[in-house]
């Protein structure tokens, strides 16, 4: 079930939309091969919705509290205008600050997608947040939070990115 929060927003009313990796984008999941590679799946439908939001004029990146090649990959892949790593201890709600300095933006206007912890900060901040059906509970009781139906890695984010569309 999707709580509703205060409205959902329009692509006039978020300038900035960013959205944390493991657990969010993928399922949380760390894979391993043999050698020690690391692997992350992605939805490919979240992809096509950051860049649907592009399309429509807003910025879009990842903020994360890893750091790995693979995420720069993705971001690159997918041409994101952002991608902050190793965000830790506060480093999300400071970065993303940075990216709204550097735009002449307030976290007003900013959507954000989390769904652990270290994402607390930063939700509890920007002007539209939500999180994936399986956040954990502190995310999911910051107050006006949109708690989505789907899944962290299940298109969690195109969910959101497509009522925010819809919205215009």
């Amino acid at each position: 079930m999707t709580e509703i929060m205060k409205d959902t927003p329009s692509c006039r009313d978020i300038r900035l939309f960013m959205t944390d990796v493991d657990g969010t984008l993928t399922d949380g999941g760390m894979y391993y091969g043999s050698d020690g590679t690391e692997f992350k799946k992605f939805n490919t439908r979240d992809g096509m919705g950051l860049q649907l939001l592009q399309r429509a004029g807003v910025k879009v990146g990842i903020v994360t509290s890893e750091n790995t090649p693979i995420n720069v990959n993705r971001a690159r892949k997918l041409g994101l205008d952002y991608l902050k790593q190793s965000a830790r201890d506060g480093g999300k709600l400071a970065a993303v600050g940075e990216i709204c300095d550097e735009m002449g933006i307030t976290l007003q206007q900013v959507a954000y997608v989390g769904d652990d912890v270290n994402c607390y900060d930063l939700l509890a901040a920007v002007g539209w947040a939500a999180c994936p059906a399986d956040a954990c509970e502190k995310v999911k009781n910051i107050p006006g939070i949109r708690i989505l139906s789907r899944r962290g890695g299940d298109a969690c984010v195109r969910e959101w990115i497509d009522m925010i569309l819809n919205q215009e």
